[in-house]
């Protein structure tokens, strides 16, 4: 059996919401182990003046505990 928990992370990137994902999960990977899906939640963009300046992904990630024994 295995037991997972689900986290939310916000990527964000002034290129694309796929740099925004990769660069959430790439950052959440360094201190999470075992990491096995990121489900995209919501898309947003930021603009300013009429100019879309940055992407942002809310993920929500999963990982697997680890077992004990």
């Amino acid at each position: 059996m295995s037991v997972y928990r689900v986290t939310e992370v916000i990527g964000v990137s002034n290129e694309s919401w796929e740099a925004a994902a990769r660069s959430a999960v790439e950052t959440a990977a360094e201190t999470v182990r075992e990491l096995r899906v990121a489900e995209v939640v919501r898309q947003d963009v930021t603009i300013e003046n009429g100019q879309i300046t940055g992407y942002r992904v809310r993920l929500a990630i999963s990982f697997k505990y680890e077992s004990g024994s």
